[in-house]
């Protein structure tokens, strides 16, 4: 018996030097473990060590004991395995004969088997396996790893590796199996690989501590099956000793006694040898690495435990090992947990085990009951599965509420759970049948034995509460009771016989639950593949499928083609069991109402549904009452005669009255009464039924209709069913009109005929947009949209041509009817949608309808969008609703702009911040122009843009144009209305750039700079000045735009944002008045050093003057890069990329020689009425103070570098190091951040800036001390300090 886990992690083996094994250190502390001096040659991947030559025993050319021809190179033991084509039983016979020879050298083969195994391209050589510890070893090939490639032989892809794995577990097994009489026992060849795995699964590369758990869990499952082989030996030797014993003393055999008692002790010796082998495993691996970092590692151990448990009960199936696969049940990966399940699985299965795991049952069993909602399907499906085994072994273990945790996934989307929940199902529900008595006869109908379960099935479904779900669960319970499903006689039994005696008939609720399930059951055998929404493709049958498929299609026709009849008969008034009554012939095999001489049946159910279309004026009983004529009425089969016949006379007799009571219901001067009303629709509603599946051509329902509906149009008056019903038939009438002309043989009247009519019809549609009843209204925009759809541009594709005259383009009027139509009844609240519930708000089931409804009625809309029947900027108002109405059309609207997108990006983009200003507008509306930017309004506003931003994708070269195109229509809006308070305030509609920078991320680097440029060409001089809360939004926006940007070609007040900011010039020595301006002129573009230059003068231009103030222009300022939170590399590396050309193609910008502006060349805003301002006499100021402040910076920056140095010499000294968090010197950590500010400190001083290692307490402690004035940037680059504002 193996001892239980809690062993000490050190233990003995019983050899010459003892070997000891751990694994709670990894391979840097790995304990010494002497490894037998030996003699042997290792190799690189197959191939021979350079300088490394050998002989063995014999003498000749061998390695692991494969024998190869002089001047051949011989092969690695790695090497068979891999290629897998020798038989693995050959292999280890030639290993194990030169292990006989010198094992030594074989043993060294093994042990760089294994490391060549992991990957590793370092060889164990003889000199190393002599003279080194395992540690050391292990320590010496972990240098060796090839760490180019994380990859590794467990791991690499390709079918070579892909059955290196089973080999390798091959190999180990075959090795085992053939040893397993002597040579494991000789405490060295399995001591020394034990040491060598333990110590490989303790090491901190993965592919080591993989490769050797897998290993050492394969070495470990074949011991399991030596144990378990030897302790099948000694029960035998012991009852064999035991008879002996007990015979006569006389007939008792002393020597065989002897020999016995020999043989057994050395059994229980060997049996001892193997369980100190699978402890030391179990100890110095399984403990270990059952809850490794990696998941695949963890996976292996629980799928081996498993094995040992199923192999070997009586070890290891006990509580002290079950417990580490409940731990691990709980583990994050779905793997694992899936191996959990399994190797449970394995141990449920067999019954004689299932009193050993009582205990684990009721431990862990709600734990299991949970998986069975696992996010991964795959443990979910196991999970009930063995939820499943443990039903079948014992009912007692379940409650009630553990099984109807299982009994809803009948209904799940995903198949094989659904499947496996069926499987459980029908265990627990369905596998109790009555016991038949021998030699009677079989009963059939409601006597048979099926007849309870199919009840049952029935109250299932009912209380289940999911009535809609009936083809998910005859889906679930199809491959585990197919055939109870399929006795559909008993069903029909259910329903047309009368109950026998004592037995409880059926209820009306239960009786249309049942014909729902037959119905899904013929559907299912019929088409032979899952409901909706599990399907996961067709899928291609099998000849045996098919042949069954067969079968069940004759069989079902022949009994239904009887019963269908009666059936109709019986529930003749009641729609919902005569709407799925009425579905049955649409899988009937047609063929048999000949072969099977039922055409008297197929009469009977002609004039069933005849009735039911006289009976009944339900929509859907009429639908598929014409449905089913459909299916009957096939031209291939010989009753097409027959139907086609009957229908024909249904229809002319339909289509008679009609025209009848459509005449004297339209007569002048005459009030129709309810009666008259009433016939008109119920008529109209069974030819509107048969025009759906049916061709009317013949008689010319276009004109009646049309009569029908201009009457209502005139009057007004007409019921609102009446003129549903006739948009709807006219529209069929248009269709299949459409349908014969499309054919080709078609005449030119045709054509015109049809034109003609489509047209009318899409002005009576129009015309009725404007209905005061709501209804109506969405049956003509539901229409209207198809029809524009059907006859749009698209129409001619496909070699369609000669259609072309029939093409149709909605006018303005139109598109803007559509759209006031959605905005009016489609995006409003569901408490406001008063017309679609009929007063019942109250009722979910009403309100989930009428959104549905609505969603439609958006998706009618949007698919004319993205068909480009309509403008794309009529999207605007439908876009500018995501986020209000995100949970109800949410996934609709952002598939609109993706189809948008993909057609057209610049007009998407445009449609996008369209929708946007639209929203802005409406907010200063509401809340006026001195609106609060926190507001919820505006918030939402931002939020909507950040949303429209995500949508454009992480590709920035693909939209580029189109996010430049948003940009620049942005800004022209956020210039466009100059404030409505006067001069000096900002634009009204200045705070649309807060919102417009929520795109700013999406700009390439070279376009940010050009969109700076053009947002400059809209501002004046006194905007880049204004700090006031108002210009933040303008402030804002540059400031994103700067972001990432050339810093070299920004403006002089790019950085100059806010009080806390700096803005500093490039490193500049002390100089003269003259050459400090004359240095300032050269970084000036052109325009702006002419113009300093005729400021000097005195000379001033009016003209231009004029003309500045009448265009907001910013002109280009001196070239002034700030160093807030960037280092000089970065600058550099920015001034290089600003070099690039960084024209997007939608800004017509001037180029550097033409800064200067030109009427013809500005854009047409609105004239910004401001103070005129001379800006020559501006700069020329500028120049001369930002000259005297760099001479007194220059001056105060070496004052200030002098106390630095002083203060931190002081830190120095209290320093004591540097530790491992803070790894940044403490200058750099206080000194702003920049290694710039440093280098302007260091401009006027001789001496290195120093390096200053302090601990992150000391730190903290003495930056603390610091005083501000020399270490806080804002001080720095205060105005107090500065002395007087740069401008």
């Amino acid at each position: 018996m193996i001892a239980p886990p809690e062993l000490p992690s050190e233990f003995h083996y019983p050899q010459d030097s003892d070997t000891r094994f751990s694994s709670d250190t990894d391979f840097s502390e790995a304990p010494d473990v002497s490894i037998n001096p030996t003699k042997g040659k290792g190799g690189k991947k197959g191939k021979k060590a350079a300088g490394e030559k050998g002989k063995g025993a014999g003498g000749a050319g061998r390695m692991n004991g494969h024998y190869q021809e002089n001047g051949m190179e011989n092969l690695m033991l790695f090497e068979v395995v891999k290629m897998g084509k020798s038989a693995m039983q050959s292999v280890v016979d030639d290993w194990i004969e030169a292990y006989k020879n010198d094992r030594d050298m074989a043993l060294l083969d093994l042990i760089n088997f294994f490391i060549q195994c992991s990957g590793c391209k370092g060889v164990v050589s003889g000199e190393m396996f002599r003279n080194m510890q395992n540690s050391e070893i292990i320590r010496r090939m972990t240098e060796e790893f090839d760490e180019d490639s994380g990859d590794y032989p467990l791991t690499m892809a390709g079918p070579l590796w892909k059955k290196f794995k089973g080999s390798f577990c091959e190999f180990i097994a075959v090795l085992v199996r053939q040893c397993q009489y002597s040579i494991i026992y000789d405490e060295y060849l399995m001591d020394t690989v034990i040491s060598l795995l333990t110590g490989l699964s303790d090491s901190q590369v993965r592919a080591f501590r993989h490769t050797s758990t897998l290993a050492a869990m394969k070495l470990m499952t074949a011991l399991v099956n030596v144990a378990l082989n030897l302790s099948i030996n000694m029960d035998n030797t012991q009852r064999q000793y035991e008879t002996e014993r007990n015979k006569m003393v006389a007939k008792r055999a002393n020597d065989r006694l002897e020999l016995l008692l020999q043989k057994r002790k050395e059994l229980q010796e060997n049996q001892d040898e193997i369980e100190n082998m699978m402890n030391a495993i179990f100890k110095g691996v399984f403990v270990h690495r059952y809850r490794d970092a990696i998941a695949e590692i963890r996976a292996i151990t629980i799928e081996e435990i498993g094995m040992w448990m199923k192999l070997y009960s009586d070890a290891f199936l006990n509580d002290s090992y079950l417990k580490y696969v409940g731990w691990t049940m709980h583990d994050k990966q779905g793997e694992v947990r899936l191996k959990c399940l399994t190797a449970l699985q394995g141990l449920y299965y067999n019954r004689e085990l299932n009193t050993r795991l009582e205990l684990f049952t009721s431990r862990f069993k709600d734990r299991i009951v949970s998986m069975t909602l696992d996010k991964e399907y795959d443990v979910a499906v196991q999970a009930i599965k063995l939820l499943t085994l443990v039903l079948h072994s014992t009912d007692e273990v379940l409650s009630p509420e553990d099984c109807e945790n299982v009994y809803h996934l009948v209904y799940s989307a995903h198949r094989p759970v659904a499947i496996a929940a069926g499987e459980f199902l029908f265990k627990k529900l369905f596998s109790t049948r009555e016991p038949e008595e021998e030699g009677a006869p079989k009963r059939r109908g409601r006597q048979s034995p099926n007849a309870n379960l199919i009840k049952t099935t029935v109250f299932f479904f009912l209380e289940s509460e999911l009535h809609e779900h009936a083809a998910y669960l005859v889906d679930s319970l199809w491959e585990s009771g197919a055939d109870l499903l399929k006795d559909w006689e008993c069903m029909t039994s259910l329903l047309l016989d009368d109950p026998v005696p004592g037995e409880e008939a059926l209820t009306d609720r239960q009786e249309t639950a049942l014909i729902e399930i037959m119905l899904c059951t013929v559907r299912q055998a019929a088409e032979c593949h899952p409901p909706i929404g599990r399907g996961t493709g067709k899928r291609v049958m099998t000849a045996k499928e098919k042949k069954t498929q067969l079968d069940d299609r004759t069989r079902m026709t022949e009994l239904f083609a009887v019963a269908l009849p009666p059936l109709l008969a019986k529930y003749s008034i009641d729609s919902e069991k005569v709407t799925n009554l009425l579905q049955l012939p649409q899988f009937f095999d047609l063929d048999i109402y000949t072969t099977g001489r039922l055409e008297k049946h197929l009469e009977a159910l002609l004039r069933q549904i005849r009735e039911m279309v006289e009976k009944h004026t339900d929509t859907e009983v009429l639908e598929m009452c014409s449905k089913t004529y459909h299916a009957l009425s096939n031209e291939e089969f010989t009753i097409f005669n027959r139907v086609d016949i009957a229908r024909s006379q249904l229809l002319d007799e339909m289509v008679d009255k009609f025209n009848r009571l459509l005449e004297d219901f339209l007569q002048e001067g005459e009030e129709p009464d309810e009666d008259d009303a009433y016939q008109v629709l119920s008529t109209l509603k069974r030819i509107t039924a048969f025009h759906n599946a049916h061709d009317l051509s013949q008689w010319d329902l276009f004109s009646s209709n049309f009569k029908l509906l201009n009457t209502g149009i005139e009057n007004g008056d007409m019921p609102e069913q009446i003129v549903v019903h006739a948009l709807q038939c006219t529209h069929y009438v248009i269709l299949w009109h459409l349908a014969k002309v499309s054919e080709g043989s078609h005449r030119k009247e045709d054509m015109v005929s049809l034109r003609k009519q489509m047209r009318m019809f899409c002005l009576m549609c129009q015309r009725y947009l404007t209905n005061v009843n709501t209804t109506v209204k969405e049956q003509a925009f539901t229409i209207l949209c198809d029809v524009l759809l059907v006859f749009s541009h698209q129409m001619v594709s496909g070699g369609r041509e000669q259609l072309e005259p029939l093409v149709y383009s909605p006018d303005d009027s139109l598109q803007t009817e559509l759209l006031s139509f959605i905005l009016h009844h489609v995006f409003i609240d569901q408490d406001d949608d008063s017309g679609s519930t009929d007063g019942q708000q109250d009722d979910e089931a009403a309100k989930i309808e009428a959104l549905h409804k609505r969603r439609n009625l958006l998706a009618g809309y949007c698919k004319l969008i993205i068909y480009n029947v309509v403008e794309m900027n009529t999207g605007a108002d439908i876009f500018k609703q995501y986020m209000r109405y995100y949970n109800d059309y949410g996934d609709i609207i952002k598939e609109t702009m993706s189809k948008t997108r993909q057609i057209d990006k610049i007009q998407c983009a445009k449609t996008l911040i369209l929708s946007l200003q639209q929203l802005f507008n409406e907010m200063l509306s509401e809340l006026g122009t001195g609106f609060d930017r926190s507001s919820s309004a505006f918030c939402g506003i931002k939020e909507l843009a950040r949303r429209f931003s995500l949508t454009f994708g992480l590709d920035q070269v693909k939209t580029r144009d189109a996010i430049a195109m948003l940009h620049k229509d942005g800004i022209e809006f956020a210039f466009k209305e100059p404030s409505p308070q006067g001069e000096g305030n900002p634009p009204l509609h200045l705070a649309f750039l807060d919102i417009l920078s929520e795109f700013s991320s999406k700009l390439m680097r070279q376009d940010k700079r050009t969109v700076h440029m053009y947002l400059e060409r809209f501002m004046t001089f006194q905007m880049a000045l204004q700090r006031e809360d108002c210009w933040l939004p303008l402030i804002s926006y540059r400031n994103s735009l700067q972001a990432g940007g050339d810093d070299d070609n920004m403006s002089v007040v790019s950085g100059y944002s806010s009080r806390g900011s700096s803005v500093r010039s490039k490193k500049t020595k002390a100089a003269t008045p003259t050459a400090t301006v004359a240095a300032a002129k050269r970084k000036l573009p052109e325009g702006v050093c002419s113009l300093a230059e005729e400021s000097s003068s005195g000379s001033t231009d009016v003209s231009w003057q004029h003309q500045t103030m009448q265009t907001p222009v910013m002109m280009p300022s001196p070239h002034l890069t700030s160093t807030m939170m960037r280092g000089p590399g970065d600058m550099r590396g920015e001034v290089k990329r600003g070099r690039d050309d960084s024209y997007m193609g939608v800004y017509a910008l001037p180029s550097d020689s033409q800064q200067q502006p030109h009427p013809h060349t500005l854009p047409q805003t609105p004239q910004l009425h401001q103070t005129p301002i001379d800006y020559n006499t501006q700069v020329t100021w500028m120049l001369a103070q930002r000259q005297q402040e760099e001479v007194r910076q220059q001056q105060e920056r070496a004052m200030n570098y002098a106390k630095l140095r002083t203060n931190l010499q002081q830190v120095i000294r209290r320093g004591t190091g540097l530790m491992e968090e803070d790894e940044e010197p403490i200058v750099e950590d206080v000194m702003m951040s920049s290694e710039g500010r440093m280098e302007d400190l260091n401009e006027g001083m001789d001496f290195d800036t120093m390096d200053i290692d302090l601990p992150p307490s000391k730190n903290r402690r003495e930056r603390s001390e610091l005083k501000p004035d020399y270490f806080d940037p804002g001080s720095i680059m205060d105005e107090s300090v500065l002395g007087v504002s740069m401008f």
